[in-house]
């Protein structure tokens, strides 16, 4: 039994907890969250002691890891507070809004022996690992191009709190549900060379009124785009065109292939609960039974994009990713 303690109860910490319940090898005891009063029925009802702070946790020899689901300034202090205590980290994405502080991150979980897992949930789509599956096999032939999109309308729903702020979310949807796309080229790619970025906002809002799109050039020769956009209805779309065929995944089930001379097939999966399935890498990587599936590469490569593609929104340039 892994005993835990999850740092913050907003709804994506809330989410975190619900899907710790179908992972019997962890044990969420302890909360930390600023909102007392506003947590007090949901740690009552899932039966998670109030902690005073995250020191008060680390302390604690009971607590064996933290899962973190805090604003993305905090993450570099904590990550490492932890680490200096020996408890393992799952930490929410992004990790670090710059690549320097999430390498200093998994350095410090490295030294510490404890594990450093990163919450890219869409890592686990069904859609997504068969994306990579079939584009590690060859059979798009040489792959040329990768065209992303997610869309989630949730500026629409969330109109005040810290994922907003400027600072802790910049670059427009960039920072929630663009990263999610990013993310899920480059575990199919690899590191970027360059990335020429631009913002166009419409109406600052609230509910902000934004667009941002990316085109990236990769260190393999493979080119890729990417838009997301914060207030229209949910949609995703990772599209990879090779010289033999195309694969296009739409969602969390369900993908497309094209080939020349044939009839587009659209396959469908079973559906995933994701959360629990990262949470129980997350279980598998603490008990030495497999890595946890998000690579530090992957996480520093997808940083470099993103950061280079803020600065390039500020410049209107391209600018080398790290």
């Amino acid at each position: 039994m892994i005993n835990c303690a999850i740092a913050g109860l907003g709804r994506w910490g809330r989410a975190l907890v619900e899907a710790a319940r179908h992972e019997p090898r962890l044990n969420i005891v302890g909360a930390i969250e600023p909102d007392v009063i506003g947590a007090r029925d949901f740690c009552g009802a899932h039966g998670l002691r109030p902690a005073a702070s995250l020191e008060e946790v680390l302390a604690s020899p009971e607590i064996d890891a933290v899962l973190l689901a805090t604003p993305h300034s905090l993450h570099k202090t904590q990550v490492i507070a932890a680490a200096a205590a020996g408890k393992q980290v799952f930490c929410e994405k992004p990790l670090a809004l710059r690549r320097t502080d999430a390498a200093e991150m998994f350095a410090a979980c490295r030294k510490a022996g404890v594990v450093l897992a990163v919450g890219h949930n869409r890592r686990f789509w069904p859609s997504m690992r068969a994306l990579r599956g079939i584009v590690a096999s060859g059979e798009l032939g040489t792959v040329l191009h990768v065209e992303g999109h997610n869309s989630n309308e949730n500026s629409q729903g969330i109109t005040a709190g810290w994922r907003l702020s400027p600072e802790e979310s910049p670059g427009g949807g960039l920072t929630g549900a663009g990263l999610h796309v990013l993310d899920g080229i480059v575990a199919l790619l690899g590191p970027a060379r360059q990335v020429y970025a631009r913002l166009a906002r419409r109406e600052a809002g609230p509910p902000p009124l934004d667009t941002a799109m990316l085109a990236i050039e990769f260190v393999n020769g493979v080119s890729a785009t990417l838009a997301t956009i914060r207030a229209t209805p949910f949609y995703w779309r990772v599209h990879v065109f090779g010289t033999k065929g195309s694969a296009e995944v739409l969602d969390e089930v369900t993908m497309v292939l094209r080939k020349s001379g044939e009839a587009p097939a659209t396959v469908r999966y079973p559906a995933l609960d994701t959360l629990a399935a990262e949470l129980s890498a997350f279980a598998d990587a603490v008990e030495g039974r497999h890595p946890f599936p998000v690579p530090e590469a992957d996480v520093l490569a997808t940083l470099g994009v993103f950061e280079a593609a803020l600065r390039s929104m500020q410049t209107a340039q391209p600018v080398a990713c790290q």
